[in-house]
């Protein structure tokens, strides 16, 4: 702060006030180029790498970005990279990573990513921690969030936010049940009856009629285990799924619906497009998808038949009690090289806030009022012009967010009464979901050999399922790995970084 002192002529005093006021005028008025940041309101720049999984990234002049950009005082230089192929999308970060040449906000796959986490174990990106309690609107992401995404307790990234619950899980045609007087499916057995029935009774009257699609069929291998993800806690202790005996009575449960019919033939082969396919076609009664996801699938059948309902499952029971997955809460992370000032540092934090506030949420998810979308009967109804400017999850949403558990409850053009019965579902979910306890913990020889095990046993689950192998060879295989040195030594790594983590969160 500037302090006046007491002159014996005030009008000295002031004579010099207005040249001083002017001088001030006067550089701030000649401010012309980035290098000079005598004007403290000019906007700044921030270059960021993010993913984008439309048909087409938002370009430079979107309104959404310029909305973006007036109300945080920045300019936004974003480079759009396609994340259709997940796979691609990592090795580009991964490029970027190696060469050095690192944009102000870098948008990563995971928190796990091996080069990351040496780079930050070299200072190259900075710790966030100080920072973020002064960013409310960061803060209701949930903390396990928080804990998940952090590397030695403390958080180099931010999380870009997804709920927690309502992600991919079983959804059956209500519409199929009433139809046929059967009650929702409640156990295992329950479902594989149900299963049977559709196969059998052909609800939609087509000729090849199945009861599961197999889309994501490997919730039900944590329906069995009673765990989510690759890892569970038994006793305190990490161990492998694949070695719960549950994991045995998934396959067996596969198999059965594989040789009674009850699944397509050729589901280890089969691509997303095919699953949806008969899911939409009336070809199938059970599919797994995120419920907003779900909806939009249902939206394109009721144009030719109303009456269909994909009702999402809340949970699934085998032995230990009702099972439903949670979900880990992020889509991806967010970090900033240390060579960005700690001011500019201060400006992307405030500017990720704004988009995890109400207003910078909406404007992500939905766009600008009037041009966007409408509300009717209390919902947002997105206008076509959403889609030509890339409103939604698809691009914006990959950068901000703000915390919604009701996030995946909704989708375009959902009637109140599904939204409400989605609400519902999640809710339940919330009070038993699982949540996948190894999220964000790494073992460096599970990086380097992790993934040939992983394809060994998923190899060798299919062909189970499909008689080209017995129920025998996965117990043998099984053994082998349990006495296999380097996947002990993963066993080791993972349970060390459990202990590490829970030391530092609890």
């Amino acid at each position: 702060m500037f302090q006046v002192r007491k002159w014996k002529s005030t009008m000295a005093a002031m004579a010099l006030f207005i040249a001083f006021g002017s001088s001030l005028m006067a550089c701030s008025a000649n401010t012309t180029d980035g290098n000079n940041t005598a004007k403290e309101d000019a906007p700044v720049t921030i270059k960021i790498m993010s993913d984008f999984t439309i048909a087409q990234p938002p370009s430079a002049d979107n309104p959404i970005i310029k909305e973006f950009e007036k109300n945080t005082n920045t300019k936004l230089d974003i480079t759009w990279v396609s994340g259709a192929n997940w796979t691609d999308y990592v090795d580009r970060i991964n490029v970027v990573l190696s060469s050095g040449d690192l944009p102000d906000l870098l948008k990563l796959n995971d928190v796990t990513n091996p080069l990351f986490q040496q780079m930050v174990n070299q200072g190259v990106f900075w710790d966030l921690t100080p920072y973020l309690k002064s960013y409310p609107n960061l803060m209701t992401y949930p903390e396990s969030v928080w804990n998940n995404t952090s590397i030695g307790g403390k958080n180099y990234v931010i999380p870009v936010a997804r709920p927690l619950n309502g992600f991919v899980f079983t959804n059956i045609r209500k519409d199929w049940l009433d139809k046929l007087g059967l009650e929702v499916p409640k156990t295992v057995d329950d479902f594989y009856n149900m299963l049977k029935v559709f196969k059998e009774q052909k609800p939609d009257g087509k000729a090849d009629t199945y009861g599961y699609t197999m889309r994501g069929h490997e919730v039900l291998d944590g329906v069995f285990t009673n765990s989510n993800g690759r890892w569970k806690d038994v006793g305190g202790e990490l161990i492998d799924a694949n070695f719960d005996p549950g994991m045995r009575e998934a396959i067996l449960f596969k198999k059965k619906l594989f040789d009674e019919g009850l699944i397509p033939p050729d589901f280890s082969v089969m691509k997303d497009s095919q699953f949806w396919d008969l899911a939409t076609t009336g070809r199938a009664g059970a599919t797994a998808e995120t419920i907003e996801a779900q909806f939009r699938w249902t939206y394109d059948q009721w144009k030719r038949d109303p009456n269909v309902d994909w009702m999402p499952m809340s949970s699934l029971t085998y032995q230990d009690g009702p099972y439903a997955p949670e979900y880990r809460g992020y889509i991806g992370v967010l970090a900033i090289p240390k060579n960005v000032p700690e001011e500019k540092v201060k400006k992307i934090l405030s500017l990720l806030d704004y988009g995890a506030s109400e207003e910078g949420g909406t404007l992500s998810m939905y766009g600008i009022k009037g041009v966007h979308y409408n509300e009717e009967d209390g919902m947002k109804v997105a206008t076509e012009q959403a889609v030509v400017d890339s409103v939604g999850v698809g691009a914006f949403g990959k950068l901000f967010m703000r915390y919604d558990p009701y996030m995946y409850a909704y989708a375009p053009g959902m009637t109140k009464e599904v939204f409400e019965r989605n609400k519902q579902v999640i809710d339940e979910r919330a009070k038993i979901a699982k949540p996948d306890v190894a999220i964000g913990l790494v073992s460096e020889t599970d990086t380097k050999l992790g993934a040939d095990y992983a394809k060994k046993m998923a190899d060798m689950k299919t062909q189970i399922i499909m008689g080209k192998a017995t129920i025998e060879d996965w117990d043998k295989l099984i053994q082998d790995i349990q006495n296999d040195s380097n996947y002990k030594q993963i066993t080791k790594e993972i349970n060390e970084a459990y202990k590490e983590r829970l030391a530092l969160t609890q």
